[in-house]
């Protein structure tokens, strides 16, 4: 969806306007730009794969290839989108695989849990293989190049975030915030970011306009993330403590802040019998530290970064639609 409302022009609003002024909710900002794009993006692939409807109007579309209908680089455009949505959807499935040798009575049958695996990883790599068709069909050896290397990139971050979990004794890793955007770029925004600059090379716009694109896929993302982290700190309505990671941005800048060995310190007081974690008291202690409001100011950084990319482009509905995506990231209580 992104790549389609960075591609789309016409008249609108200015200049964009600062992240203090705040704006409308995620789920708002995103039906709105739904609208401007003129589909509904959740699961799109999925209904696109199983619709003989769908399929069928593809096949005439295919027909085109090789002319210059302007029709093609709209379905090129929207096929590109799809794509997208079908690779984040694989890897999803994917990280559902859950650890065998982790598993509690409580979980279900040992049976059921081993078929839900095999179920797992045949539908992911189903998605992954129908992305990667349709990814050979757009006939742009630019687009595929991005998109494979934005495959990779996810392989390795999801790689090492699953055999940093799977060492015995390691309740957090010992990294800086400059190390953990480096893995969040990796496992969170690769894809989004070379989405976008592959929307702009089907779009033929210059090699500066996909770098603004990249940048914005790039950096939006990287709020989205901070924002997700920081939800079980802000969230005033919710009146049970939220589990979160240890690994999560304000756990990593309160760590930068205090220090290894009393951070693990911390960890270790508030483990009770079994190793179960009172996830209230290591909270109250992150909150009375810098980790929290440090996360937020990182979040916004990255948001008028975001912001920053988006006032190359031409003012437009759409580029006031992805405005609004920062804005929804970016909000606090």
């Amino acid at each position: 969806m992104w790549g389609a409302l960075l591609r789309r022009g016409g008249r609108g609003a200015g200049g964009l306007r600062g992240l203090a002024s705040g704006g409308p909710p995620w789920s708002q900002v995103v039906s709105e730009a739904e609208k401007i794009v003129g589909y509904p993006t959740s699961f799109m692939s999925l209904r696109c794969l199983l619709s003989d409807e769908l399929s069928n109007i593809a096949m005439q579309v295919r027909k085109l290839v090789g002319t210059k209908h302007p029709l093609l680089d709209t379905a090129r455009q929207r096929s590109l989108a799809e794509i997208t949505e079908l690779i984040h959807t694989a890897f999803l499935v994917h990280r559902g695989i859950v650890n065998i040798g982790e598993l509690k009575s409580c979980n279900g049958p040992l049976k059921d849990m081993q078929f839900g695996n095999k179920m797992a990883i045949l539908s992911g790599d189903f998605l992954l293989a129908n992305a990667c068709t349709s990814l050979a069909q757009l006939q742009n050896t630019k687009v595929v190049e991005l998109i494979s290397s934005a495959i990779g990139d996810l392989v390795q971050g999801i790689y090492y975030e699953n055999s940093k979990s799977s060492e015995e004794n390691c309740l957090t890793d010992d990294i800086g915030i400059s190390t953990w955007k480096e893995q969040v770029f990796l496992s969170h925004s690769a894809l989004l970011a070379k989405s976008c600059q592959a929307a702009m090379e089907l779009a033929k716009h210059s090699a500066e306009i996909q770098d603004m694109a990249f940048q914005y896929g790039k950096h939006m993302s990287m709020s989205h993330k901070l924002h997700s982290d920081l939800q079980p700190f802000v969230k005033e309505s919710s009146s049970d403590t939220m589990a979160f990671s240890l690994n999560s941005a304000p756990a990593v800048l309160h760590q930068e802040f205090l220090g290894r060995e009393a951070w693990i310190k911390q960890i270790r007081e508030a483990q009770g019998k079994g190793n179960i974690m009172d996830y209230k008291k290591l909270q109250e202690a992150i909150k009375a530290g810098k980790g929290v409001t440090s996360a937020i100011d990182l979040c916004r950084c990255h948001g008028n970064r975001a912001l920053a990319a988006l006032e190359r482009f031409p003012p437009s509905e759409a580029r006031a639609a992805l405005a609004n995506i920062v804005y929804a990231v970016t909000r606090f209580p």
